[in-house]
């Protein structure tokens, strides 16, 4: 019997994290439902051929083997081994609690598939803590599609020669560079000297997303999308602060320049002032060797995988313990705050 895949998502950049995952499932012939949670993930981005189900009874009258989660929580009235493969990459983000939030174990995954050997260490650690969940290094399926050609780009403009900026940001306001930086992109876009491209997180304030999309003319584009791997492709360079995409743009062995990142490290150009921008983004075009040979000793550790299977290795990983189920595992904690307000939330009280 084929194999049944749960994809659990709550936020639309979560599309383009499983969509890998997807193709390889079905090209081994194995099912793919996707169950969305919450109001901040629209089904409108779901593609026709991919089946939804939309209550928690649909997904247990399913019974699926594994669930494939790219957030930070999963219910554990949801059946099926519960896999844990990131939302982004560990940017050094420290949560409400004081903690480096890529690795708060908050109980919910029996498999976590780490990216690369500077995560997979600590998670391993984790694991022999805390001893209810396992580890396998997979690399991220979601840069799969980074490494292989792309077709049909429409961020791309063969007839503009210019270099091109990509500026991402997160939402957090501790972290942000977006409301900081508004007149100093204003000022840089009205100049015919470079293109750029605008992209922000879901999460960030309206009315930030308002001004930006304000600048948008002949030379800066602002761009809403669940899929960002178009947008990494068509820079040159990245702006960006604290936000992990920027670890996703470094992959590609590109520059980026950060403004007041958290843990600024020397693989980035990280700046302060906000009138230093334009020297930033002119001397990381400029690819100078010894920035290029860090970037390159930074991506074997959080990413040595170029070659577009990183989800074929993460269906290995869960297809082996979905075999061998949770032996030599202890029991996952019981959060009953957590769980309570999971059952309110998805309208489910059943067993």
């Amino acid at each position: 019997m084929a194999k049944r895949y749960l994809m659990y998502i709550a936020q639309n950049y979560s599309y383009a994290i499983l969509r890998p995952l997807q193709e390889a499932i079905l090209h081994q012939g194995g099912e793919v439902c996707w169950f969305l949670e919450g109001k901040e993930v629209d089904a409108n981005f779901l593609l026709p051929n991919e089946c939804r189900l939309n209550t928690i009874a649909e997904v247990k009258a399913w019974q699926p083997d594994a669930v494939f989660v790219p957030g930070n929580v999963v219910p554990r009235f949801v059946p099926g081994i519960k896999v844990g493969v990131f939302h982004g990459f560990d940017a050094g983000k420290i949560n409400r609690r004081g903690r480096e939030d890529h690795y708060e174990i908050r109980g919910c995954f029996d498999l976590y598939c780490t990216q690369g050997p500077n995560t997979t260490l600590r998670f391993e650690q984790l694991a022999k803590e805390y001893g209810f969940f396992k580890v396998k290094q997979t690399g991220w399926p979601m840069m799969d599609p980074l490494f292989l050609p792309s077709h049909d780009n429409p961020y791309l403009d063969k007839k503009d020669e210019r270099p091109t900026i990509l500026m991402c940001s997160t939402f957090s306001r501790n972290l942000t560079c977006a409301p900081h930086l508004i007149e100093t992109i204003k000022r840089l876009s009205q100049s015919d000297k470079w293109r750029w491209l605008i992209q922000f997180h879901p999460k960030m304030d309206s009315a930030i997303v308002e001004q930006y999309k304000a600048l948008q003319g002949p030379n800066l584009t602002f761009v809403e999308t669940d899929n960002v791997i178009p947008l990494l492709q068509a820079a040159d360079v990245m702006l960006c602060d604290t936000s992990s995409v920027l670890l996703m743009f470094l992959l590609q062995r590109k520059p980026v320049v950060t403004f007041r990142n958290q843990s600024p490290k020397s693989h980035l150009i990280n700046i302060e002032q906000a009138n230093l921008v334009e020297d930033a983004l002119t001397q990381a075009l400029t690819r100078p060797p010894e920035l290029m040979a860090e970037i390159e000793q930074y991506c074997q550790r959080i990413h040595p995988y170029y070659d577009g299977k990183s989800s074929e290795r993460v269906l290995v990983a869960a297809d082996e313990m979905i075999e061998s189920g949770l032996v030599g595992l202890k029991a996952k904690p019981l959060n009953m705050i957590r769980e309570f307000k999971m059952r309110k939330k998805l309208h489910f009280w059943g067993f």
